[in-house]
């Protein structure tokens, strides 16, 4: 059984099951998904994005504000925490910071980005943290603020090995997406090769970077059997240990994903 580390089910296209979130979870499980971390990028959404996976007890959720939205309010310590109480809560984020995106003076990023680390220290909840061309800051300011106290993961990781093993020093857990897939992706899938077992997590981050064959098509938590397919290859097991491996790292850092 597989576990998608990292999704957006409130922003997948239910069109091809008629408008249904019921058929989505179904669809999931045929392809033998257990599990869902449904993941916050703004407050705004937070609470239709809660009611939508409320009823499903194979999704949990995060909370948190994606750097790239510049045009929102900016979250307190104090809320993330509140927010993070709730029981199907298991992290905070997705937060970090994004370079290529963000455009003049980005030190609203970097403030944002220490709040949530500083509110996961204070809920005790592990980070999802989505970095983007600003490998240095990233690293630092998870150093400064003492992210190693609650751990987390790099999701969707596309940058060296340098910086997943500074990454991986501090606790952190590395997740690979349907980008690891991609023909021009040699480089990252040398990263994903190196990851110790005991580290390595999956994802599609749903609907965006469908892996191949998929690609360019909307993206479903259904298709993360081809990343744990690709990341195996390259690391000489099979699929399904990918599969169990990833399944048991997951609930290792969002223990309260276990119930």
């Amino acid at each position: 059984m597989l576990v998608d580390s990292h999704c957006h089910l409130d922003r997948v296209d239910l069109t091809p099951y008629h408008g249904d979130f019921a058929g989505l979870i179904e669809a999931s499980r045929d392809a033998g998904v257990a599990h869902m971390l449904c993941v916050s990028i703004d407050l705004e959404s937070y609470p239709a994005m809660l009611a939508l996976v409320e009823d499903y007890p194979e999704v949990s959720v995060s909370v948190g504000v994606h750097p790239n939205d510049f045009d929102r309010r900016e979250p307190g310590i104090d809320e993330l925490v509140a927010l993070a109480r709730h029981p199907k809560n298991v992290a905070i984020g997705e937060t970090g910071l994004d370079y290529f995106h963000g455009k003049g003076d980005l030190e609203w990023q970097r403030e944002r980005f220490r709040t949530h680390i500083r509110a996961a220290r204070q809920a005790d909840k592990p980070l999802i943290i989505h970095t983007r061309d600003a490998r240095e800051d990233t690293i630092a300011i998870m150093r400064e603020e003492t992210a190693r106290d609650v751990g987390g993961v790099m999701h969707c990781f596309t940058e060296t090995w340098e910086m997943a093993k500074a990454a991986l020093d501090l606790g952190f857990y590395i997740s690979f997406s349907g980008i690891v897939t991609f023909k021009n992706a040699a480089a990252l899938r040398d990263v994903a090769a190196q990851v110790p077992d005991e580290r390595i997590l999956i994802e599609t981050d749903s609907p965006y970077l469908a892996p191949v064959p998929f690609r360019g098509k909307p993206n479903e938590p259904r298709y993360v059997g081809k990343v744990a397919e690709t990341v195996a290859a390259v690391r000489g097991v099979s699929a399904e240990a990918i599969a169990q491996q990833s399944r048991a790292n997951f609930f290792r850092l969002f223990s309260a994903a276990a119930g």
